[in-house]
C-alpha cells in the first residue's frame, strides 16, 4: 500500500486529489481483506438469508399486511434494510482490530489525508454492502419476491438503502474506534441495533404494535428507510418517506462523520 507525501505548500485542490488518492487506496486495501478471508462476506450473508426463510416460511402465513400484498413483497425491502443495518457492525469491528494490530498508529504516522482511513473503510463497507444486496436481491426472488414498481423505482429504493448504510458505517466507525478490542466493538453495537431493526416496519407492520410503541416504530430511522423502499418498490406513498429517510441519513451523516474524525484525531 502506498501513501502520497504532501509537499509542505499546495493548494486546496492538490490537497483533495491526494485526499481522495489515499481513500482509494485504504478502500483498495480493506476490499483485498474481504477476498482474502471470504468467510467474512460468506457469514455476512448466512444471518439475513435465515431471516428471510424463517419470516417467509414459518411465521409468513400468521402475518397479514394490511395493504393485502402479499407478505413476501412487504418482507424484503425491510431485511434489505435490516442486512445492511447489520452489516454496519463490520465497521466498528474492523476498525477495533486494525487499532488492536498497531495499524491506526501506523496510518498516523505516515503523511496521508486524516480522513482517509475512516473514508476507506466506509467507502469498502458500501461496496461489500452492494454486492450483499444485490445477492439478497436474488435470494428474494427465489423464495417469491415480485416488485410491482418499475425498473427506476426500484434501483432507486437501492440507492436509499446504500445511503443509508453508508450514513450508519461512520457511526458505527466512532464506536469501532471507542472500543478497546473488536470483541467489545460487538457487543457496542447490537444493543443499539436491535431496537432499531425489530422496534420497527421491518418484518411486521407497525399497526400491529402497542400504541405506546407505535410511535417509536413507526418514525425511527430504519421503519423509515424499510418505509420508504417498501414504498418505492410495491408501491405506495413515496414522498413524504423518502425525505425522512433522506434527512435521518444527512442527520447521521452531518453528526456521526466529524464525530468519527475527531475520535480517530484523538484516540491514544
Amino acid at each position: 500500500m502506498s501513501v502520497t507525501t504532501l509537499p509542505p505548500q499546495v493548494g486546496p485542490a492538490t490537497r483533495l486529489r491526494w485526499a481522495i488518492g489515499d481513500t482509494l487506496t485504504l478502500t483498495r486495501r480493506n476490499l483485498l481483506h474481504y477476498t482474502r478471508v471470504p468467510m467474512n462476506l460468506f457469514f455476512s450473508l448466512v444471518q439475513p438469508v435465515m431471516f428471510v426463510l424463517l419470516f417467509r416460511y414459518v411465521f409468513g402465513g400468521a402475518i397479514h399486511p394490511p395493504s393485502k400484498v402479499p407478505y413476501v413483497d412487504f418482507l424484503l425491502p425491510g431485511v434489505f434494510v435490516q442486512t445492511v443495518a447489520f452489516g454496519a457492525v463490520a465497521t466498528s469491528i474492523g476498525l477495533a482490530e486494525d487499532l488492536q494490530k498497531g495499524l491506526v498508529e501506523r496510518f498516523r504516522a505516515l503523511p496521508m489525508a486524516r480522513a482517509a482511513v475512516l473514508a476507506g473503510r466506509t467507502t469498502a463497507d458500501l461496496c461489500r454492502n452492494v454486492v450483499v444486496v444485490g445477492i439478497m436481491t436474488g435470494v428474494g426472488f427465489a423464495v417469491g419476491f415480485r416488485p410491482s414498481a418499475s425498473a427506476a423505482a426500484f434501483v432507486a429504493a437501492v440507492g436509499l438503502i446504500l445511503l443509508f448504510a453508508y450514513a450508519l458505517s461512520w457511526g458505527f466507525a466512532f464506536i469501532g474506534l471507542s472500543a478497546p478490542n473488536s470483541e467489545t466493538a460487538q457487543v457496542m453495537s447490537f444493543p443499539l441495533l436491535f431496537p432499531l431493526t425489530f422496534a420497527s416496519s421491518t418484518f411486521v407492520p407497525v399497526q400491529f404494535m402497542p400504541g405506546w410503541l407505535r410511535g417509536f416504530a413507526t418514525y425511527q430511522p430504519v421503519s423509515v428507510t424499510a418505509t420508504a423502499c417498501r414504498n418505492l418498490m410495491i408501491g405506495g406513498p413515496v414522498a413524504s418517506w423518502v425525505l425522512q429517510s433522506v434527512l435521518w441519513t444527512a442527520g447521521f451523516l452531518v453528526v456521526m462523520t466529524p464525530l468519527a474524525v475527531w475520535r480517530y484525531r484523538t484516540r491514544s
